[in-house]
């Protein structure tokens, strides 16, 4: 059995362990690092790769502090993506994929198909190009190119934003893989379950055995059995999955820049994202549920299908289907990321990022990398310590109305047409009200539950107690 001594050692293979591993890496050459992770069914490889700022704003978040903080940080990550991406592109040299689809421009579709909840963030990515400087037009949406919608699903209103960011997922990944194998000071380690070992680490395969006195968790939604085999006394955020599901398919015709909705329906928008080769990625569902799943569910697809069909272009119907992509974001159970140092010394977290880790990558991982070598905690990674009492910018009351909300903007995306007699429209919404409020009120006090993950409160109920419970009982 091979032994491999390392300095740090980085368990995740996507996009953020190998944003970390080399980012440690290039900032000390006499720094050894050992990179380790599965090939699972992760956010990385299945993600659209939007680098949005402003596309990703809802109204809700910018009412909240953490959800401003969050914004900041995504400002501040899109300033830092050419350098960081001529950087690893130059390490990668000749190796990397000729393109990797980046490019810029976002049109952002409010259309027939949407709810009060669309309008409002509508209104929030405006407003939030304002507050940071970011330059926001309303243009006419039958000038937005490549989209081609029925005419029951078209676009009322449309934001274009010039300075969105995009980037293909996958050639990034290959990207990354290829800058990695050039760093000498760096290994690429099997997969395994990382342990304490004396005043370390250690992680065990058949064919080596990994020690490092600095661990950095960054394995996505898998992080919370890797914790508790680690430590299960440790009181840190569970992380929970969002699944997700997207498909990549021929272009019906060429794709200039991102199409998308607000987000909306407890989910990311309905958006196509152009691909290095003249595809269009189309996503996305979400599902946020207790533990990642390896396929995705057919409601899932079937809507995926229907909404890109209908509201983006109807020449899809004859697109074939290159690729169905299936993934797990991570989310911290408070809706938010878990980056930085632990109580437990050498112990570091990079994950419950949700829609942001590809996006957020080169920030996380040079904020990291230089509290890891230098010291110090980093003025972006202060508010998402992983040992935080857990966020609460919401009320019980408050939580439960925005997820009502979301469930409205659920229906009218479905196209529910509820009866035209009495008083049917209300009587839905109180019904939504009703079962959100007493799925919220099986759970423990001291915790409310981010609306994003309501649908967790009222599917996984006691289950979901149980979580917070035990959470809530290592913090005392």
């Amino acid at each position: 059995m091979g032994q491999v001594t390392a300095d740090v050692l980085v368990v995740g293979d996507g996009v953020l362990g190998r944003s970390i591993a080399f980012a440690l890496a290039t900032a000390d050459p006499g720094v050894r690092v050992a990179l380790s992770g599965r090939r699972a069914a992760g956010a990385s490889r299945a993600a659209g790769a939007m680098l949005g700022v402003l596309g990703e704003v809802t109204a809700a978040g910018l009412r909240t502090r953490h959800g401003r903080l969050r914004l900041g940080l995504a400002v501040e990550a899109a300033q830092r993506w050419p350098g960081w991406r001529a950087e690893v592109r130059e390490r990668a040299g000749g190796r990397a994929p000729a393109r990797d689809g980046y490019g810029s421009g976002t049109f952002v579709l409010l259309n027939a198909v949407s709810s009060r909840i669309d309008e409002q963030s509508f209104g929030a990515v405006a407003e939030a190009g304002r507050q940071h400087g970011l330059p926001v037009e309303e243009v006419d949406p039958a000038a937005v190119p490549a989209h081609r919608p029925l005419d029951n699903d078209r676009a009322l209103r449309a934001l274009h934003l010039p300075a969105e960011a995009h980037l293909d997922a996958r050639c990034w990944l290959a990207t990354l893989d290829a800058a990695l194998s050039a760093l000498p000071n760096l290994s690429r380690v099997p997969s395994g379950r990382p342990r304490t070992a004396g005043s370390g680490y250690e992680l065990r395969t058949r064919d080596v055995t990994v020690t490092a006195p600095t661990l950095v968790l960054a394995a996505g939604a898998w992080t919370t059995p890797l914790l508790d085999a680690l430590d299960p006394q440790l009181p840190i955020l569970p992380v929970v999955a969002a699944e997700g599901t997207a498909v990549t398919l021929t272009a019906p015709t060429p794709l200039p820049a991102v199409l998308r909705t607000p987000n909306r329906a407890y989910a990311c928008g309905l958006h196509a994202v152009p691909q290095a080769d003249g595809t269009w990625y189309v996503g996305a569902s979400a599902a946020p549920a207790l533990a990642p799943g390896t396929e995705p569910s057919a409601a899932g697809l079937r809507f995926l299908l229907d909404a890109a069909l209908g509201q983006l272009h109807h020449g899809l119907t004859t697109a074939r289907v290159r690729h169905l992509h299936h993934g797990n974001r991570p989310v911290g159970l408070d809706g938010h990321p878990l980056l930085g140092a632990t109580a437990r010394p050498g112990l570091w977290l990079a994950t419950g990022t949700h829609r942001d880790g590809l996006h957020a990558s080169p920030l996380i991982a040079q904020e990291l990398a230089g509290a890891i070598l230098h010291g110090g905690t980093g003025a972006w990674l202060a508010p998402w310590r992983p040992d935080r009492t857990p966020i609460a910018d919401w009320t019980r009351e408050e939580a439960v109305e925005e997820a009502a909300a979301h469930h409205q903007a659920l229906a009218a995306e479905s196209r529910m047409r509820p009866p035209l007699t009495g008083a049917w429209p209300e009587a839905l919404a109180d019904a939504y009200r009703q079962q959100l409020a007493a799925a919220y009120a099986g759970l423990p006090d001291g915790f409310v539950l981010p609306p994003d993950l309501a649908p967790l409160a009222y599917e996984h109920g006691p289950e979901l107690a149980k979580l917070i419970a035990r959470h809530l009982s290592r913090g005392r």
